[in-house]
């Protein structure tokens, strides 16, 4: 019993025994360790402001939210079991004219009973700009609340300028009317 522990009447084998089973024994010497990854260089942080161009759900033709799956009846898409899909435009400021600078792209399920929320999963593409031609891939809640109210999603990875991104992301819908919707992002980023 000198080389297994007993936990729960599990046998388990001792942290020297895998170590002999991965690690050939000192006369070998046909094996050597490899080398070492080279160092990862220290991280970039930074805060981007763009806006987010939304033709809501139902508003026509020109909507850029539609449902992939409608299972239950919702006007704001948040019907537990829905699935909508989107392709918004990120432009430089609130205004509806600004430049465009990427497209905000992804999809939304309905995922609470209640109905007041939805898991969402998208990427920033940026096609202008500095970081044209970089993403970053997001996810989290994205609640059904009132204008003004500040929501957070996680910044999971991104590409090009953005490679080994996390962070997260402060979203807050400014500016709505019967077809738009409008939202300030606020992206504060650790990438290298």
């Amino acid at each position: 019993m000198s080389d297994r522990l007993l936990k729960d009447g599990v046998d388990l084998i001792s942290y020297t025994n895998i170590l002999e089973l991965v690690l050939p024994s000192s006369s070998s010497s046909s094996y050597s360790l490899p080398p070492l990854p080279p160092p990862i260089p220290t991280a970039t942080c930074m805060h981007l402001r763009f806006y987010n161009h939304e033709r809501i759900l139902g508003s026509g033709p020109d909507a850029t939210v539609v449902y992939a799956v409608e299972r239950t009846s919702s006007t704001s898409g948040a019907g537990f079991g829905n699935v909508i899909v989107y392709d918004n435009l990120l432009r430089a400021g609130v205004e509806p004219d600004s430049p465009i600078i990427g497209r905000n792209q992804g999809m939304g399920v309905g995922s609470s009973l209640a109905e007041n929320s939805g898991l969402t999963n998208f990427q920033l593409v940026f096609t202008a700009g500095k970081y044209n031609g970089s993403s970053l891939s997001l996810q989290g809640l994205f609640p059904v609340a009132p204008l003004g109210t500040v929501f957070e999603r996680t910044i999971t990875g991104g590409t090009g300028k953005f490679r080994l991104a996390r962070g997260y992301l402060l979203t807050t819908e400014v500016h709505a009317t019967n077809t738009t919707l409008t939202g300030q992002l606020d992206a504060y980023i650790a990438f290298r």
